[in-house]
């Protein structure tokens, strides 16, 4: 099979043509699937079960894994200043195992997974 993780378009049409031959099958897809993908190093998704990478602007993430910012805000429990803090949470990177949910035909990043 020719790699094809260059052409947004013919991502979604690979998409398009899985869901259709998995009805003709008789296994209907469902609106929403869970699976495990790889951040590959050029921020493409490779999930476990669509074989062809794809492309950072043709999947979501997760604001939790989207590398968000938290700045201000007050709170008890410190010992000096206002409580004043800022949180920064981590970015997903390549090579991060991550979970995947399957929203019809679109790939949504939920979070990086880890074993124990």
């Amino acid at each position: 099979m020719a790699d094809n993780s260059g052409s947004p378009g013919m991502n979604k049409l690979a998409r398009v043509i899985s869901a259709r031959a998995q009805q003709v099958a008789g296994k209907a897809p469902r609106d929403l699937d869970l699976d495990f993908g790889v951040i590959q190093k050029d921020y493409s998704l490779l999930t476990n079960t669509f074989p062809i990478p794809i492309p950072k602007k043709d999947y979501h993430v997760c604001r939790t894994v989207g590398g968000l910012t938290f700045n201000g805000g007050t709170h008890g429990g410190h010992l000096s200043g206002d409580g004043s803090h800022k949180h920064t949470l981590p970015k997903i990177q390549p090579g991060d195992r991550v979970l995947v949910a399957w929203v019809q035909s679109e790939a949504v990043v939920v979070d990086v997974v880890t074993k124990l």
